[in-house]
């Protein structure tokens, strides 16, 4: 049923969770997880006004992600799942939709929550945005 599952993470505690739900469909016929993660160009667009700054900035958030990623993916490896990984930049509902698409992802795990609720309140839930309009199954994860 689910062969190939996507993996946004935000590598919140409720994103690390749904780690171990991924690790339980295993058993449903997955065999592939493609973790992305997406650095919200929002966010950095907010902090960084001079674009030598910026680049550093993005930088540092992509090795800080690229560290992560391997520890989740070493996991899933472990569990018997082909990896492969994304770190994009953008707005994170439409990349995670556009990578649904890129990837033909047969579902999506993602947590419930990201890192910061008042985030979510001032810039919209990422996951709200992901339920509404992915082409195929979204598993959530709560809290």
């Amino acid at each position: 049923m689910f062969h190939r599952i996507l993996y946004p993470t935000d590598f919140s505690d409720v994103a690390q969770a749904a780690v171990g739900y991924i690790e339980e469909l295993k058993c449903t016929g997955a065999s592939e997880v493609i973790i992305l993660h997406v650095i919200d160009s929002r966010t950095m667009d907010l902090l960084v006004y001079n674009p030598m700054v910026a680049l550093e900035f993005e930088k540092n958030l992509r090795e800080d992600a690229e560290f992560r990623i391997n520890a989740v993916r070493t996991r899933l490896e472990e569990a018997g799942y082909r990896v492969t990984t994304r770190i994009d930049v953008g707005i994170p509902t439409s990349l995670i939709l556009r990578a649904e698409h890129e990837e033909q992802a047969s579902v999506i795990v993602l947590g419930s929550h990201g890192k910061s609720n008042l985030r979510e309140m001032l810039l919209g839930s990422v996951s709200e945005g992901v339920i509404r309009s992915a082409a195929g199954p979204v598993l959530v994860v709560k809290r």
